[in-house]
């Protein structure tokens, strides 16, 4: 391993990079830890080493995902100490994913993992991946990637630069936030899809009925309009858990609805 590889994985650069991350100064991280900057400075440099409860509180402060702070407790010479199972091998975790997905139907619901990667599916989502060329549905099957790929439902949004608009830049965030170089990645992939004869560029001026912007998907004769929520598990101690999420479609309008009880 290289000296600049093991630089980037030292706690200290670790703790400093996530700091940053969240635009919060020494002096802040430590009046939250119950430390002086001093110190935090000290960790930072490598001056001095943390507790491992230490390391626990100052991600905790900083909101770290439990992926990463278990990198944090590794570098810094502990073990990690958030598990990471297999969906399948948590029954609760799994019952309660497929109450959710199958208590939504006619309408679609989906699980992904945190890179957008397809976890469960009720039946009505197989919508989305009518047409789909069957590269795009090799595992993992993306989501995001199937939402903007002009093969997939990318072609058939109605209001395609609408929808990519409040995609990119919520993916966008999210790879900060995180700091999963997948999520930057994928965004910088999606940014990069050109789709002929669609002005990308037309800006939406909400009117006053508006309250959020619907997926206005061409099937067949009809325009189905959707808008979704998403949900997560909360108090997560485990890794997979802790980035599970769960995305259900809604009809817009009273068409859609009909539209979906009917299939």
């Amino acid at each position: 391993m290289s000296a600049v590889a093991v630089e980037e994985e030292s706690f200290g650069a670790l703790l400093r990079s996530w700091r940053q991350r969240r635009r919060v100064s020494q002096l802040d991280l430590g009046i939250e830890a119950g430390v002086s900057s001093r110190h935090i400075s000290f960790l930072e440099t490598g001056r001095a080493r943390p507790s491992r409860e230490m390391v626990v509180k100052l991600a905790e402060e900083l909101e770290v995902p439990l992926r990463h702070r278990n990198r944090l407790l590794v570098a810094a010479g502990f073990a990690p100490v958030y598990p990471e199972r297999e969906v399948r091998e948590m029954h609760a975790v799994r019952q309660a994913l497929d109450k959710i997905l199958a208590g939504h139907e006619p309408y679609p619901a989906l699980v992904v993992d945190a890179a957008w990667n397809l976890v469960a599916a009720n039946t009505a989502a197989a919508m989305f991946m009518e047409g789909v060329p069957a590269e795009l549905l090799e595992e993992p099957v993306n989501v995001m990637r199937l939402s903007l790929h002009p093969q997939a439902m990318g072609g058939r949004l109605l209001n395609l630069a609408e929808v990519r608009a409040h995609l990119l830049p919520r993916l966008r965030r999210q790879a900060e936030v995180s700091g999963d170089g997948r999520l930057a990645e994928l965004h910088d992939e999606l940014a990069a899809y050109t789709y002929p004869g669609v002005d990308l560029n037309v800006a939406h001026v909400p009117g006053p009925g508006d309250i959020l912007v619907p997926l206005r998907i061409a099937a067949g004769d009809r325009v189905l309009s959707m808008f979704t929520t998403i949900a997560t598990f909360g108090t997560p101690v485990d890794v997979t858990v802790s980035e599970l999420a769960i995305e259900t479609f809604w009809p817009n309008d009273e068409e859609t609805a009909q539209a979906f009880r009917r299939n």
